[in-house]
């Protein structure tokens, strides 16, 4: 007897954020399976896909979004019900990754809990992880499988292409997002400036203090670049520093809107005129303060997933610009 293999894509959804799952599922022209998750009565999740899975290259996508660690156990229980339905391969699609703030130790006796919540996938059973914007680059080395790391930059790169003025600079909000700044001016064509920040010793980790810029900024619309919006700290200090040093305008353009505690009150304060950030997160619509606008990412994750499927180059529908 000889058998022909057929391969199939299965595409899942948690709970975190249906839409964005639902607008991939367009985008590669696929249904969104059934995995009816449930809560038992004590909070117990339950998960129990609607039909045979066997042998499947399953996709399963789940933002880590607030509340964080009830996504990233729904996750969890998701990737561990395929693998005991037998799936073929299981692959995470975790388009904001959470932890990946706590990704070192910046003092004594603290976790590092990206590298836990890499274990936790690969325990439940995930062969390959897939994310954007990653908080760093090392995070891709916490996992023993492949990870692909997409990037946001087209979106964006076309977004500013549409709408910034000449004479824009991009702005890196701290020493640690000038790589990622230098290849926005440089896809641009524009100049690029650094705003160099601390945090006060002793002090809670939002607060942010902006110290100097180093750059050519007077005149001219700034656009400060950064991978996530937390609290808004980094970039709201930024925005205010850039002013007293003559900008006539500023943007704020990350990937991941967290906008978390005060950061609504601090953008609504700052002064930003836009806030560009793409729909990793859900937002709901009485969190779309006027500044806001927010671009869909759906499309890169859906060619990311076609290409994982077809075992083709992820890296190059960013042309090799996807590594940090």
């Amino acid at each position: 007897m000889q058998l022909t293999p057929t391969r199939r894509l299965e595409l899942v959804s948690g709970r975190a954020y249906p839409a964005l799952a639902e607008e991939i599922a367009a985008c590669l022209d696929v249904e969104l399976g059934e995995t009816n998750l449930r809560e038992f009565p004590d909070s117990e999740l339950h998960c129990r896909y609607g039909s045979s899975i066997r042998g499947v290259d399953l996709f399963i996508v789940q933002t880590h979004a607030a509340p964080v660690n009830d996504s990233i156990m729904e996750m969890l229980i998701m990737i561990d019900a395929a693998k005991r339905a037998s799936a073929k391969r299981i692959t995470a699609v975790c388009p904001y990754y959470g932890y990946s703030r706590q990704d070192r130790k910046s003092t004594g006796r603290e976790p590092i809990t990206a590298k836990l919540v890499a274990d936790l996938l690969s325990a439940a059973g995930a062969d390959r992880i897939v994310s954007v914007d990653l908080h760093s680059g090392q995070i891709q080395g916490f996992f023993d499988g492949p990870v692909d790391h997409l990037t946001a930059a087209p979106v964006l790169v076309d977004y500013l292409r549409r709408e910034a003025t000449d004479g824009a600079v991009i702005v890196a909000p701290d020493a640690g997002r000038v790589k990622v700044a230098e290849r926005f001016s440089q896809q641009l064509g524009t100049d690029l400036a650094l705003v160099h920040k601390r945090r006060p010793s002793g002090s809670r980790s939002e607060e942010v203090e902006a110290l100097h810029v180093v750059g050519s900024v007077a005149g001219r619309c700034c656009v400060v670049i950064d991978d996530m919006i937390g609290t808004a700290g980094t970039v709201c200090a930024a925005a205010e520093r850039l002013v007293e040093q003559g900008a006539t305008d500023v943007w704020a353009m990350a990937t991941h809107a967290v906008l978390a505690g005060p950061a609504l009150d601090r953008l609504k304060a700052a002064p930003i005129s836009r806030v560009v950030v793409t729909n990793t997160l859900p937002l709901p619509e009485e969190r779309r303060i006027d500044k806001i606008e927010v671009i869909s990412i759906a499309r890169i994750i859906a060619d990311a997933i076609d290409a994982v499927f077809e075992d083709t180059s992820v890296s190059e529908i960013f042309g090799g610009q996807n590594l940090l």
